[in-house]
């Protein structure tokens, strides 16, 4: 029992030791990064794909919960694998140049978004919509600071919420097919539900009623 602990110990400080190397940082890097991936892909998608599908989704305890896992799954592989695939790529270019320049960052980015989320599928539609609307926003900053637009007099974000709003409930009433089928999903339950009722049980507690009344 003693040398089984002792073994345990030494192997703990082998590998504490390699992770101290700096030789194998950047292939130590790509591991992290892949776990990290995981993990992290895992607690964004675990609870939206909860709230999700126990709102809009019909269906057994056990299919709700098998489409859970199914998202969360999904999520956390695409973005270790995305991670994994950017982090070597990007240690590959610097070790064959010699150094790091800012085009290895974008390539390296555009082969792993083309690899790991080219595929058409729910999931990996909700990620690139994130990344748009925030990549427009960061663009739009980095515009103004290298001045290639004015500074704003004005904030203008209330603008844009406006023109946001505008656009998204214009194709919601009549142009519904292009909006992504979770966005339908919310939009139908805010601004369509909330027209129709019976009594005071599917005005106030339930959102539709199950019974055949």
């Amino acid at each position: 029992m003693a040398g089984g602990a002792e073994s345990l110990r030494a192997l703990l400080r082998a590998a504490n030791a390699l992770l101290q190397k700096r030789r194998y940082h950047a292939a130590l890097a790509v591991i992290k990064g892949f776990r990290n991936g995981a993990v992290y892909g895992a607690k964004i998608r675990a609870p939206h794909a909860l709230v999700m599908t126990f709102l809009f989704k019909s269906g057994s305890l056990r299919e709700k919960l098998k489409s859970i896992a199914q998202a969360t799954y999904a999520h956390s592989r695409n973005l270790a694998y995305f991670v994994f695939t950017y982090k070597g790529l990007l240690a590959a270019q610097s070790r064959l140049q010699g150094k790091k320049i800012p085009f290895h960052s974008f390539l390296a980015a555009c082969i792993g978004g083309w690899l790991v989320f080219g595929d058409n599928n729910p999931i990996n539609s909700q990620i690139i919509m994130y990344l748009l609307s925030r990549i427009l926003f960061g663009l739009s900053r980095l515009a103004v600071e290298k001045g290639y637009i004015p500074q704003p007099k004005q904030d203008p974000f209330p603008l844009v919420a406006a023109l946001v709003w505008g656009t998204v409930l214009w194709l919601f009433e009549y142009h519904r097919e292009t909006l992504q089928p979770s966005l339908q999903s919310s939009m139908t339950y805010l601004y369509e539900d909330s027209e129709v009722w019976h009594d005071l049980s599917d005005f106030l507690i339930y959102n539709r009623r199950t019974d055949s009344k």
